[in-house]
């Protein structure tokens, strides 16, 4: 059996990457209960994750005047991920106004039957935890930041473009 994290609540739910645009590579960071689990993603994990949970917000009711977290950054130096992470369930509780999240390790597809091998999918890592609105606000408004900040987009096409071009498609 993988690695199984449970936090009823977090002190923080952070994004970040490492490396310079064109060659980052993106984490999470869970904290809670003195404890940090990092976890490797994907970009257009977070920029998913980050437009939902903004999307959710706009959908729930006003919470009233509570106050905001700020979106903290990854606590360096950043250690080797738990899991890199695959599956990503959202579900949202209302008796407890809070955002539940479940994020499972990613598990590579068998080539021959293009399912997950049964034991790799029972060993993978698994955390579930709960966000504040104003975490989950945070972290949507920094996910849109940190995506921002990679490389500009051609406009053509869409695909990231260098600081020497790229070979676009649509212009070949």
């Amino acid at each position: 059996m993988g690695d199984l994290y449970e936090f009823d609540d977090v002190d923080a739910f952070g994004v970040g990457t490492v490396g310079l645009p064109g060659q980052r590579t993106f984490f999470v960071q869970v904290r809670a209960d003195g404890n940090r689990v990092t976890l490797k993603c994907e970009k257009q994990q977070v920029a998913a994750l980050g437009q939902y949970l903004q999307k959710l917000l706009e959908d729930l009711p006003s919470p009233g005047d509570r106050p905001l977290e700020r979106s903290l950054d990854l606590v360096a130096p950043v250690e080797p991920p738990s899991f890199t992470i695959g599956a990503i369930g959202l579900a949202f509780d209302q008796g407890l106004d809070r955002f539940v999240l479940m994020l499972e390790e990613f598990v590579a597809l068998d080539p021959d039957t293009g399912e997950p091998d049964p034991e790799d999918a029972s060993d993978a890592g698994r955390i579930r935890f709960r966000l504040t609105r104003g975490q989950a606000l945070a972290f949507a408004e920094r996910s849109e930041e940190i995506v921002a900040a990679g490389r500009p987009s051609c406009t053509w096409c869409g695909f990231p473009m260098d600081p020497d071009g790229h070979p676009c498609p649509r212009m070949n």
